[in-house]
């Protein structure tokens, strides 16, 4: 069975979640925000508490909020850091991200995927996995990550509760991204859950009738 466990971090009150197998304990690690050593530790917490092995961090896109904690959940479980290629111009800019907020960052913190997660690929863990679907706009490399089976959408910041993503940030393209939702999200079926990376969690059907952007 899939466990999800979700953390809000940082001052952009981003969304990171824990997904497990309950079978196994083997988990990932979905868009770490913690900013501070506190936030690690409560997540590190969680994790020691329910005795996870952590496989992977796993980056919906490569904005300095849904990386902050990237580095140093690499340095602490050794797992290795899986995002789309398309938004690696993004993860060594990371520094630069966080100067425009008036956030220091030291240099060593670039982040950097070692994995490159594409269209269709799976991201395993346990018995779980969960299917990458490309869908750009918010970044060049954006994506969500989909299970059939538990019937739930990681969306990171593609599509929010009755919102979209911003598209004014670079890589950013509203037209994409609408075509992202619409034919990658909304295709999904209605009582999908969706998790997004900010904000209250909805169902594709909900957005589907009621988001006013789309």
């Amino acid at each position: 069975m899939l466990n999800i466990k979700q953390f809000v971090f940082n001052p952009f009150d981003e969304n990171t979640y824990i997904a497990s197998d309950s079978t196994s304990g083997d988990a990932i690690i979905i868009d770490p925000g913690m900013s501070t050593p506190e936030e690690c530790d409560r997540l590190s917490a969680y994790v020691a508490d329910n005795g996870l092995h952590i496989r992977q961090i796993v980056l919906t896109h490569m904005h300095l909020d849904h990386c902050f904690g990237a580095n140093s959940m690499h340095r602490l479980y050794g797992a290795p850091i899986a995002a789309s290629a398309a938004d690696a111009i993004l993860g060594v800019s990371i520094v630069g991200q966080a100067t425009r907020f008036g956030i220091y960052l030291p240099e060593s913190e670039a982040v950097r995927a070692s994995i490159d997660l594409t269209d269709g690929a799976e991201v395993r863990f346990g018995n779980e996995s969960l299917r990458v679907i490309a869908v750009p706009g918010h970044t060049l490399g954006g994506i969500a990550l989909y299970s059939a089976t538990a019937g739930v959408v990681f969306t990171g910041d593609s599509l929010f509760r009755r919102s979209i993503g911003r598209t004014d940030l670079p890589g950013g393209n509203h037209a994409q991204l609408l075509d992202s939702v619409r034919e990658k999200l909304l295709t999904l079926p209605d009582d999908t859950l969706v998790l997004p990376g900010h904000g209250p969690s909805t169902t594709i059907g909900e957005e589907r009738l009621g988001n006013p952007f789309i």
